[in-house]
């Protein structure tokens, strides 16, 4: 596993009560003093199902369990935290614009948003397409709430390539098993990721400035980001 070192300047601008996205096995190596609540689409024994090859004691103990996509984040208030975390979230979302809008939402002005995700050029979506800006924006303008399995066919076409010889009935139950998964919906690479940050920020009326940001060729794995809301 690539380390993770270079996150470490960016945990460490956060304070106060702040919540995290997502983490699944992997919390985020947050500061001492900091407080944070975790959400997540699955408690810890859906996770634990459907995520055999994890260690059930390494999962997170959810505090608050909603889908990004049907409004999860609308339990909480404008400015609710002093700071949101999200790695390796918006890949596997199928509104990645309406997931960001509510991000900023919950996050108080002056807060930190954290965004983190694979860039394909350094993980197993290395032969997909990326998903351009245009896909995404009629996504958010249409509110689809559900990646269509086209998603998820070229995620098993890049990711597990093998089941494509099996008999093709058996493709709808990988399709399957990838939408209960919620493997990646959305491909970017870390320029084209922050281009489709900055594109969500002036279609949404979103002011916020970059405090730290580390893209895969420098960390080989992500682009990860933390913004200020100003």
């Amino acid at each position: 596993m690539v380390p993770l070192t270079h996150r470490s300047s960016g945990y460490a601008l956060v304070s106060g009560n702040g919540l995290e996205i997502g983490a699944l096995h992997e919390p985020a190596d947050l500061p001492k003093g900091v407080r944070v609540q975790y959400f997540d689409a699955v408690n810890e024994a859906q996770a634990a199902a459907l995520f055999p090859e994890i260690p059930r004691e390494r999962l997170v103990k959810v505090d608050h369990v909603g889908d990004l996509d049907h409004g999860g984040l609308g339990r909480f208030r404008d400015g609710a935290f002093d700071f949101v975390v999200a790695n390796h979230v918006l890949e596997h979302v199928a509104n990645p614009v309406k997931a960001v809008r509510e991000i900023f939402r919950i996050c108080r002005t002056g807060g930190i948003v954290i965004l983190a995700i694979p860039d394909k050029d350094y993980t197993f979506d290395r032969g997909r397409q990326l998903t351009p800006w245009a896909h995404l924006w009629s996504d958010y303008v249409g509110d689809v709430r559900e990646s269509s399995d086209d998603h998820y066919e070229s995620f098993l076409r890049s990711a597990a390539p093998h089941v494509f010889s099996e008999p093709p009935e058996n493709l709808k139950i990988h399709i399957q098993l990838s939408r209960n998964r919620r493997e990646h919906a959305h491909v970017w690479t870390s320029e084209t990721f922050e281009e489709f940050l900055r594109a969500c920020f002036k279609n949404l009326g979103i002011d916020a400035s970059c405090r730290f940001q580390s893209a895969a060729s420098q960390n080989q794995i992500e682009y990860f980001g933390v913004w200020q809301k100003r």
